[in-house]
């Protein structure tokens, strides 16, 4: 999928300029920027659900998803029917493997009045994949948990991507997240947003280490490339 020159604004207010993004197929592309700059509005775009005043977009997916900050599951209903509310026709049997691959096992009849915060988001993601989209958008899905939490949401998230394969556009404020995650990262600027620069990381997701030489001058590189737009006190380690 392929954005060229997306602009939109609000009003007078010019919230993206000629934004240029590519996003390939079966890749997890990061997205970084300050406060306010954006992201959720590139989000949107990229969702279908808010269309730009300018610009191209080539290769649009068709079956999109999309984990929020809140998990926004239906109280009402188990984990197990959460899970395939998206996706009638999955089987149980496919359920179960989404279950067990996010921690979930034994909990397949809880309602999300029983599990904690971070319990319920890792039922939300293995929702998001049910859904069997072909991209699958995620803004913040792991900013309210503490950092242990977030570590292993991230190393469950790894595992169930290196299975299904879509593509993950990947929204945080967490450098180390980013770090984790992304086959790249995109750094965006302020006051109209862009795309300042993109960022790759050659070694594969499941041989990271946040104490390897490639990512430690990665996020040298981050660092000094957000403080031009923020403080980088608000770019702490996930």
């Amino acid at each position: 999928m392929q954005l060229e020159a997306i602009c939109k604004n609000y009003d007078e207010i010019k919230v993206l300029k000629n934004l240029n993004l590519t996003i390939k197929d079966k890749e997890i592309i990061c997205i970084l920027g300050p406060s306010g700059c954006g992201k959720s509005t590139l989000l949107n775009i990229l969702a279908g659900t808010l269309k730009p005043d300018a610009g191209r977009i080539e290769g649009k997916k068709e079956k999109v998803g999309y984990v929020f900050q809140e998990d926004r599951l239906l109280p009402w209903k188990t984990v197990h029917e959460n899970i395939k509310l998206v996706n009638k026709k999955a089987s149980n049997v496919k359920i179960k493997e989404l279950i067990d691959r996010v921690g979930l096992k034994g909990f397949e009849d809880k309602y999300p009045s029983q599990l904690s915060g971070g319990m319920r988001q890792r039922c939300s993601i293995a929702r998001a994949f049910n859904f069997q989209s072909e991209m699958l958008l995620m803004d913040e899905p792991f900013k309210s948990l503490d950092y242990d939490l977030r570590i292993k949401m991230v190393k469950s998230l790894i595992d169930i991507w290196q299975q299904w394969n879509n593509s993950i556009v990947f929204v945080t404020h967490e450098i180390d997240e980013a770090l984790l995650l992304g086959n790249k990262i995109a750094v965006l600027s302020k006051n109209p947003c862009t795309v300042e620069t993109i960022l790759t990381i050659n070694t594969s997701q499941n041989l990271r280490r946040l104490e390897d030489r490639e990512l430690i001058d990665t996020r040298t590189k981050l660092i000094r490339m957000l403080s031009k737009e923020n403080d980088s006190r608000a770019y702490k380690s996930a």
